[in-house]
């Protein structure tokens, strides 16, 4: 529809530019005299000949008159064609100044032609200049329009695709239904939610297998430890050598069933697929974009960064402030202070929400795989974000430091400066 409008607005302004023109074109730039003020000159003129010199022009017309030698004899203004060959050349009219049979002389009236023209054509084009500052407006509103509804929306969608490739599924994509993409917008915030409840459905399946082997292990252990037992009493009353022998096989089964069954406890379940990093040189100055595209409820007040060059992967690290910021969301939902500074050899990013913190001892297993605060309540989680975050900094060469600060829990995000790995 507001297509439509704004083809419609520069159809009209063409038209209107293009009837310009034609009447321009097709306009008679040659201004006809009226003939009763020449009539009116001419007699005012005879009447006064013998008196030129009080001689009063009751007309608009400019003229200059002459005498039968050529002479002039009286003239409306200076600047006026003196001479029937310079009249001739103007287009100026010459009259026949007579009366009563005699001829006492002519006048010439100023042909003001050109004068005209030039002011027609001042008039006249102004409206094809016009036509054409209102079509460049016009153009220029629409780019601002597209931009707006096209060309943002899509870059929009680009960064959240690229997000959810690395794996942050916990941040919506905002559905703007005004833009040409707002189905798009909703399909695509779908798609995250329904990967994000897969992921969720496998981490828990990922806990229940941990907590089976738990369970067995222990189950295995019980019986093992009294059949050890058992057979320590059975090696100590032992009346042969054969039957020492035979209680101390067992024995020593039983702790390679320990050994093995100690090795399951200690053994993740399953291991996240690896997840590239390539770090490489980069501004400091993308820091701030990144913090401001993690902050997506703006939360917090970006303060400026220190300029220097820092070692890092922009996107894995993108990743790690959105989880940082996603957890705040989530278990805080308060306000974020961040704080960036130089430290020896780190650029150090400090981020602090006001939630009050964790206890702490709870503040060494937050980066753990599958390990939660008590805070976390009933609120969705896997519990990967801060282990997968930590993981991310260690190949960068960086670190992921959790810790309670003033007014709540601070995360604070080590990254190497370029060099110095």
């Amino acid at each position: 529809m507001k297509l439509r409008i704004f083809l419609i607005c520069i159809m009209i302004i063409f038209l209107a530019e293009t009837s310009a023109l034609i009447w321009y074109g097709n306009s008679n730039t040659e201004s006809a005299l009226n003939a009763v003020e020449v009539n009116e000159a001419v007699k005012t003129v005879l009447k006064d000949w013998d008196n030129l010199r009080n001689h009063h022009n009751s007309t608009t017309l400019d003229y200059v008159v002459l005498d039968n030698d050529g002479s002039p004899v009286f003239a409306t203004k200076r600047g006026l064609c003196e001479s029937i060959n310079a009249a001739i050349v103007h287009r100026d009219t010459i009259l026949d100044l007579e009366k009563d049979g005699r001829v006492y002389g002519k006048i010439i009236i100023y042909n003001d032609s050109p004068k005209t023209l030039l002011e027609n054509q001042k008039k006249y084009a102004a409206v094809p200049i016009l036509a054409a500052a209102l079509q460049c407006i016009c153009l220029v509103i629409y780019t601002l329009y597209l931009n707006h509804r096209i060309l943002k929306p899509f870059a929009r969608l680009k960064a959240f695709a690229e997000r959810v490739a690395g794996g942050n599924l916990d941040l919506p994509l905002t559905m703007d239904r005004d833009n040409i993409f707002g189905a798009f917008t909703e399909s695509f915030d779908l798609m995250r939610s329904e990967l994000q409840k897969a992921r969720l459905a496998e981490a828990r399946a990922n806990a229940g297998k941990k907590e089976l082997a738990a369970k067995l292990s222990h189950d295995i252990r019980t019986p093992v430890a009294s059949i050890k037992a058992a057979s320590e009493v059975g090696a100590a009353v032992a009346e042969n050598e054969k039957s020492r022998q035979n209680y101390t096989h067992i024995i020593r089964k039983a702790d390679q069933i320990n050994t093995l069954v100690t090795n399951l406890l200690s053994a993740t379940l399953e291991e996240l697929q690896q997840l590239t990093v390539k770090p490489s040189d980069m501004q400091s100055g993308e820091i701030s974009e990144m913090l401001t595209d993690a902050d997506y409820f703006h939360y917090a007040r970006i303060p400026s960064v220190p300029d220097c060059l820092i070692y890092a992967d922009k996107l894995r690290l993108q990743q790690v402030f959105d989880n940082i910021f996603s957890n705040s969301y989530k278990y805080a939902d308060t306000e974020i202070n961040v704080d960036i500074s130089l430290h020896e050899t780190f650029l150090c990013i400090r981020i602090e929400d006001l939630g009050g913190g964790v206890p702490d001892e709870e503040i060494p297993f937050l980066k753990e795989k599958f390990k939660r605060g008590q805070n976390a309540g009933n609120v969705e989680g896997a519990g990967l974000g801060l282990y997968i975050s930590d993981c991310f900094m260690r190949e960068m060469g960086g670190a992921l430091i959790m810790e309670n600060g003033s007014r709540g829990l601070m995360a604070v995000v080590r990254i190497p400066l370029s060099g110095t790995i």
